[in-house]
């Protein structure tokens, strides 16, 4: 079989149009209820004539909740989110991409707004769908310069986007050292033409995506795409042929689209009538159709544009093409579809509830403020006081007749404080059907009111948890928006390209990066309190610490320079403050790995404090012996010399007794000399 004609091919894509947009119309009615019920007009709630018509705001209130929580988690931090390399070599462009996207591309491309958008249609309408391009369209400025000489003229004028309206030329007199001369200036009127490109994001409108109604998701789709109506002028501006454009057929009303369009942009008023062709509107579709236009037996994608129509007169475009520029983003997924739970589908009954409540607990409070008179007319002079009573004007009654028993009100029963107990249930069962709390809004439980502090973390928890999987859930479809992001970039910018980032110039090539990458959305902090996301991070410190005191920064198997910076560029983060590199620096591993080979070179401090101790306590030791010795030295000289006096003292004390001894002997001698003398002298006479 041949391959398929391009009459062929259009009339299968526009069969798969057909399948889309009624699978579109069907969703649309609960699309639009949704959108009646949030913003508080709830069509299928009337109320009564001459009685409440309050509404109850509890899908709104609900979405407003958990939608704070889930977009600071998303986009509360400057990395939303991180490449990784998946080939080796890719480290160094993974670092690249990370911060080219996150600070340049991705707020160029108003990332932030479709990101919240998206969210917003997820939690209200099932599904948030984000589509990124690149954007390539010419514009037309017109000025006027007055006063210009030539040398000025020819650089403004210089270029083939540049054509010249008006031009007048004059005499100028201007002072020189030779005195007054006489110049020619110029006055110009020109107009510009300028080409400019840039990727872009934008949350896609339900009643213009169309999807196949058999599609699981965006990736096996037969046919993805969007169907809005476009300006003449834009389509030119696109690259387009005008004569071609201009040929199309106006764009027709289509009821259940206009009216889901109406809805969502509040009944807007709608402006069909204009007198500027190019300002007229066309149905423009851009689809990515998976089809064997080749006969190969093989399904590919490509991409074809329609205007006007999806016949092949109103074909623009037709290519094959690598993926459909569209992500399907929910927050709570419904097994084996491709729809998801939204925060209306749990509300909405809870919500028309408590509205037919409301009214009936007011209407009865009216009633008992504003109760209905009872009046007998024949007797009763000015009937007018009782039935629009005001404040000192009397009643007047006929002769003898009692006021009392003239003037009577009908009972009605007060039953609105019955009404409070059930509208307290309904509260409690909105929490358990979603989950979603005060917590969930990151207001801690106990912020407004006393509680233990056991009972503040259990239901803070129990907030935080549904939210939690909310921010998972709604992170994993955000993987393939900055995945497509990323091949955009990469496929688009066809040269280097300087930008100012941390205060630095830095030059970024993104045609040598690879295009398929992975890429992680960090949603490590915000989903629940600042409190709660400063203590997990400081436990995490903590922890790093003692390793750090107990293992060296050297060769620590558990905690790198790289996991230290991480810990203090999440605490800034928790504190509620973006870019960690204006606070602190992260480590350049060139110097980080020059200073490890310093210290490794170096002695051990620890070492080198061991030896310079156990050396003070070998000059202690010496100084403590010598100061013994001379102790020693001093009490043995002490010793001899106590000693040596004793010795002479013994000594003269021996002498003494010696010299004593003698002096008694030769006293007994002489003693017994004399007796004997004496003796003999007797004997002698």
């Amino acid at each position: 079989m041949p391959a398929l004609s391009t009459q062929q091919l259009a009339a299968q894509v526009s069969q798969l149009v057909k399948d889309c947009e009624s699978f579109r119309d069907q969703l649309s009615k609960d699309r639009m209820t949704a959108m009646e019920y949030y913003d508080g007009t709830m069509k299928d709630v009337p109320a009564d004539a001459n009685r409440s018509k309050v509404v109850s705001r509890d899908v709104r209130s609900s979405i407003k909740k958990v939608l704070p929580s889930l977009i600071r988690t998303i986009l509360g931090n400057d990395k939303v989110v991180e490449y990784e390399p998946v080939n080796q070599g890719d480290e160094a462009s993974a670092e690249q991409a990370t911060d080219y996207i996150n600070y340049i591309v991705f707020p160029e491309s108003d990332g932030y707004d479709a990101v919240q958008d998206a969210a917003h249609d997820a939690l209200k309408l099932r599904n948030g769908v984000i589509r990124w391009w690149y954007e390539k369209k010419r514009s037309v400025a017109v000025s006027s310069h007055t006063g210009l000489d030539e040398a000025s003229m020819v650089q403004l004028v210089a270029g083939d986007d540049v054509e010249v309206l008006e031009q007048a030329q004059s005499l100028a007199t201007i002072d020189t050292q030779q005195g007054p001369a006489q110049v020619p200036v110029f006055d110009l009127k020109i107009r510009r033409t300028i080409e400019k490109g840039c990727t872009r994001l934008a949350a896609v409108p339900l009643e213009e995506f169309l999807i196949h109604p058999d599609a699981m998701s965006i990736e096996d789709s037969l046919c993805t795409g969007i169907n809005m109506r476009m300006r003449r002028s834009d389509l030119v501006a696109m690259g387009y042929d005008r004569a071609k454009i201009d040929g199309m057929a106006e764009a027709t009303s289509d009821d259940d689209k206009e009216a889901e369009e109406y809805t969502r942009r509040r009944d807007v008023v709608d402006s069909k009538d204009q007198i500027d062709k190019a300002s007229q509107e066309v149905e423009y579709y851009e689809l990515y159709v998976r089809i064997d236009a080749d006969d190969d037996g093989i399904a590919e994608l490509r991409r074809m544009v329609f205007a006007g129509g999806t016949a092949e007169k109103n074909l623009l475009e037709n290519e094959e093409w690598d993926e459909a520029p569209f992500a399907d983003l929910i927050t709570e997924r419904r097994p084996h579809q491709r729809e998801g739970n939204s925060i209306t589908d749990d509300m909405a009954e809870i919500q028309r509830i408590k509205t037919v409540l409301l009214r009936q607990t007011l209407d009865n409070l009216y009633w008992q403020n504003n109760q209905q008179p009872i009046v007998q007319e024949d007797v009763i002079q000015n009937p007018e006081s009782v039935l629009n009573p005001k404040f000192g004007q009397p009643i007047r009654v006929s002769q003898g007749t009692d006021v009392r028993a003239a003037v009577g009100y009908n009972t009605v029963p007060f039953v609105a404080g019955q009404s409070f107990s059930m509208l307290g249930y309904l509260n409690q069962e909105a929490t358990d059907r979603t989950g979603i709390s005060d917590a969930s809004s990151g207001m801690a439980p106990d912020a407004l009111q006393n509680m233990t502090a056991k009972a503040t973390a259990l239901i803070e928890q129990a907030g935080i948890g549904q939210t939690e999987l909310m921010v998972r859930t709604f992170a994993q479809g955000l993987k393939r928006v900055f995945q497509g992001l990323l091949r955009l970039t990469i496929k688009h910018q066809d040269k280097p390209r300087a930008v100012r980032l941390r205060d630095q110039w830095v030059t970024f090539d993104p045609r040598h990066w690879n295009a398929d990458m992975d890429a992680t959305v960090n949603t490590g902090l915000g989903a629940g309190t600042r409190e709660r996301d400063m203590m997990m991070v400081q436990m995490i410190q903590q922890l790093q610490e003692k390793l750090l005191a107990t293992l060296g920064p050297v060769n620590n198997p558990y905690v790198s320079p790289d996991n230290l910076y991480n810990s203090i560029a999440k605490t800034v983060e928790a504190a509620g403050l973006k870019s960690p590199d204006l606070y602190f620096t992260k480590p350049d591993p060139a110097q980080l790995e020059k200073r490890m080979a310093d210290d490794a070179a170096e002695p051990d401090p620890e070492m080198q404090k061991v030896q310079m101790q156990a050396q003070a306590d070998m000059e202690k030791a010496k100084l403590q012996a010598e100061t013994d010795r001379q102790k020693l030295a001093a009490q043995t000289q002490v010793d001899m010399a106590r000693i040596k006096a004793d010795s002479e003292l013994k000594k003269y004390q021996i002498d003494q007794e010696i010299a004593l001894k003698r002096q008694q002997n030769a006293a007994q001698l002489l003693t017994s000399q004399t007796v004997t003398s004496t003796q003999i002298g007797g004997m002698a006479g």
